[in-house]
């Protein structure tokens, strides 16, 4: 009887405050969109984030918490989190550099306790020397300038590794600003799976680009490099996965220049099951299913000034 009374005071107060109850299976994943930069519908942080928690809602034990123009002021909101995503510019900008390594350090005690960490598109470029050796920790590479290369170009994913990550999804071709020739763990190539320092690699999106597409000239810096085309012919992995000795997992994504290619099912389902399975979820067999509503890619869109003609 005790247990029984015990059990009704749990879920009316569940029932009064459903914010602070949660199932103890329940995974908390915290997306975080950078500030607006770029022209319109391009670098649609703050709309891509709202879009891609919007398709995770019935996800089922799954807790999205959103922050919405670069580093939250209320740092709570990492609080209890089972993996963090940044979708971000990079580089001297990106936000996880800021405050003389303050929030490097914050985030690598995430890490030894396990908590996954995605970065997307822009978000996996940082200087080398100010955390290349953190996103190699926590990611397994990172976009180094010079070393590697972001042509626009149409990649062809016609073949799909066995991973979770890639459940569901079928094979798709889309225009983006597809990064390639990253800084790997170990210097690894990336285009097959591999060990090193104590990181299983797993590429998840593989595709050739041209030899066209190899001497450029690319958006920046113009092209063509020597030893991009000295690699003709080499498969690139533009979204890989890893498995961390801490126990945790990450992910990183090249795509996601262009607001639009959320539209895209095979394009959005990949990005979502790589959330799912960072924050230590079982990815469905079929992947997520999300159908965006009419109108919805055009929601949350930043103000910008439109493009000069």
């Amino acid at each position: 009887m005790i247990r029984i009374l015990f059990a009704l005071a749990i879920t009316a107060s569940c029932m009064l405050t459903s914010d602070s109850c949660q199932s103890a299976d329940t995974k908390k994943l915290v997306i975080v969109a950078g500030k607006p930069s770029h022209p319109p519908r391009m670098h649609e942080f703050n709309a891509g984030v709202q879009l891609l928690a919007k398709s995770l809602k019935d996800v089922p034990d799954l807790k999205v918490e959103i922050v919405l123009n670069g580093w939250p002021k209320d740092e709570s909101v990492f609080n209890d989190a089972d993996a963090v995503v940044f979708y971000m510019d990079g580089g001297g900008r990106h936000e996880v550099v800021q405050e003389d390594g303050r929030r490097l350090k914050l985030i690598d005690e995430w890490v030894k306790q396990g908590v996954g960490i995605g970065c997307m598109h822009y978000g996996v470029e940082v200087i080398p020397d100010q955390a290349g050796q953190e996103l190699k920790r926590w990611i397994g590479g990172h976009y180094e300038n010079m070393f590697s290369c972001n042509p626009i170009w149409e990649p062809q994913f016609a073949v799909l590794p066995d991973h979770a990550i890639t459940q569901g999804v079928k094979p798709f071709q889309i225009s983006d600003e597809w990064y390639f020739n990253m800084r790997f763990i170990a210097d690894i190539p990336g285009n097959v799976p591999a060990e090193a320092e104590g990181i299983k690699f797993f590429p998840i999106l593989l595709a050739v680009p041209s030899d066209d597409v190899r001497d450029g000239p690319y958006v920046y810096p113009k092209g063509p490099y020597e030893h991009i085309k000295a690699s003709s012919g080499r498969a690139e992995a533009t979204m890989w996965a890893v498995e961390r000795p801490d126990g945790g997992r990450g992910f990183g994504f090249t795509g996601g220049h262009f607001h639009d290619n959320w539209s895209n099912d095979d394009f959005r389902k990949v990005v979502l099951n790589g959330m799912l399975w960072i924050a230590k979820m079982e990815v469905p067999a079929d992947g997520v299913q999300s159908q965006l509503e009419p109108g919805q890619i055009d929601e949350n869109l930043d103000p910008k000034p439109a493009k000069k003609k």
